[in-house]
């Protein structure tokens, strides 16, 4: 895929590419080349959704999440992965961009985004 004609962006490997609302395609294959480069368990929680710290109530019972404060080292790392994936899109999206999705998981930030931008499968 070209570059758009006229974009003033500068590449950079340590910011993720900033989408100013034109050439979603371009942008989106972008996305996620940085994005995988910087974890690919991230990429994993974009399209997967979140990893939920789950505990038994009783032997027996069902799994109901986790309070925060009885996250161990292990539940802290999975929930931060979703928090940086959030990051990373949210630093690349402009403020018309963020209004619509700054309360979402990273998952349904990108899934809004393809939403806004590509139309559903059914349009297609």
């Amino acid at each position: 895929m070209a570059a758009p004609l006229s974009f003033e962006e500068g590449q950079s490997t340590y910011r993720p590419p900033r989408f100013n609302g034109q050439y979603y395609g371009w942008w989106k294959t972008r996305m996620h080349d940085f994005i995988m480069a910087e974890d690919s368990e991230l990429w994993d929680i974009i399209c997967d959704g979140p990893h939920v710290p789950m505990k038994k109530l009783t032997e027996i019972g069902p799994l109901v999440p986790k309070g925060r404060r009885k996250y161990n080292d292990i539940d802290r790392k999975s929930v931060e992965k979703n928090y940086r994936a959030k990051k990373i899109l949210m630093c690349g999206i402009g403020l018309d961009e963020y209004n619509r999705v700054s309360a979402c998981t990273a998952k349904e930030i990108w899934e809004s985004l393809q939403t806004a931008h590509e139309g559903t499968t059914q349009v297609k």
